[in-house]
């Protein structure tokens, strides 16, 4: 039977193996790609940016019944959203200056907060019935662009944004 206790030469043979694997799987990966730290947060914002600027514009300009569409109201109302009159244009609002707000990378965490509720309320209110294991829910896209506003809301919106050159001038 083998020992388990390591001996002096082969503990230090495992420390050389695990600072090389961590030294060339993770850390040099990470020195590597350090260079590109301010592309994930631009390429966050303006995506999700664009998409909820021209969701918001969109539910915003069809408040009200036209043609076949009885108007976002009305949807709210069919959602179960209390106070659809009030609530309709307020969230699209929310999603229309949040997404440009966040194009921008202007007031980003404030901006991404809301839409992190926005994301919530609209899992909730229109998607909860078809909710039938963990697997649905994390497939829903509200669910991603949660994440994504999460992340900017505590990561930031990085070095190529308004808030960072407003940092940079007036921050402390």
């Amino acid at each position: 039977m083998m020992s388990t206790i390591p001996t002096p030469r082969t503990a230090i043979v495992r420390s050389g193996l695990a600072h090389t694997v961590v030294d060339w799987l993770i850390d040099m990966p990470e020195r590597r790609s350090a260079i590109f730290s301010w592309l994930p947060p631009l390429f966050a914002r303006v995506v999700v940016g664009w998409v909820f600027m021209w969701s918001g514009w969109t539910k915003l300009n069809n408040l009200y019944p036209s043609g076949d569409f009885p108007g976002m109201i009305a949807r709210f109302g069919e959602w179960g959203i209390p106070l659809p009159e009030v609530m309709a244009p307020f969230v699209s609002g929310v999603e229309f200056f949040g997404g440009m707000l966040l194009l921008l990378g202007l007031f980003t965490r404030l901006a991404a907060t809301p839409l992190v509720i926005v994301m919530i309320v609209a899992i909730i209110s229109a998607k909860w019935d078809q909710v039938d294991s963990l697997e649905t829910l994390l497939g829903f896209e509200e669910v991603a662009y949660m994440a994504l506003f999460g992340w900017l809301a505590v990561k930031g919106p990085g070095p190529v944004s308004v808030d960072h050159l407003l940092q940079k001038r007036y921050g402390g």
